[in-house]
């Protein structure tokens, strides 16, 4: 979509555009009534600075949607054509790595109580693999800065890739 007609929705129009890149409502109504913008740069800084800080809860409630990595996102709607095409980037890993992706993943939703989320995007799997690991290693206080930062990263990149240039 190109700037000019985002800028042109109804705010209801708006957020239904918005609302897939993180389903986080502050952040979604700070986007749409940031408009005008004159430049996509100016909507990603707004973005960007809008996701900072989120709580814990607004957090556990965008991860809702998010599915595992290494796994394949189910359904019709916007935001899990988005996760596929995030995930495609990864290529196909071996079968040792999605065995431990797998594990990776118990273990992480097992101790946090929620979905492991990482910027798929850039990464190889064995790189979110070592991430997997290492962040197992956090505590909850160490772990919610570190998961905020892959959400927005992700709003971000979600959000540049509807609203072209």
């Amino acid at each position: 979509m190109e700037l000019d007609a985002f800028n042109r929705l109804d705010a209801e129009a708006a957020r239904a555009v918005v609302r897939p890149c993180v389903d986080i409502d502050r952040w979604v109504d700070a986007v749409v009534e940031g408009r005008p913008y004159a430049t996509t740069a100016e909507l990603l800084e707004l973005a960007r600075t809008s996701a900072a800080p989120w709580t814990p809860a607004e957090i556990d409630g965008a991860l809702a949607h998010h599915p595992r990595i290494g796994e394949r996102p189910g359904g019709d709607g916007a935001e899990a054509s988005l996760s596929r095409a995030e995930q495609a980037g990864i290529g196909m890993p071996s079968a040792d790595v999605v065995t431990a992706l797998a594990a990776g993943n118990r273990a992480y939703e097992e101790k946090f109580s929620r979905v492991f989320l990482i910027r798929a995007a850039g990464r190889s799997a064995d790189e979110i693999l070592d991430a997997l690991n290492a962040r197992l290693a956090h505590t909850e206080e160490q772990e919610i800065p570190v998961v905020a930062e892959q959400l927005r990263q992700i709003a971000l990149l979600r959000l540049e890739g509807i609203i072209g240039s």
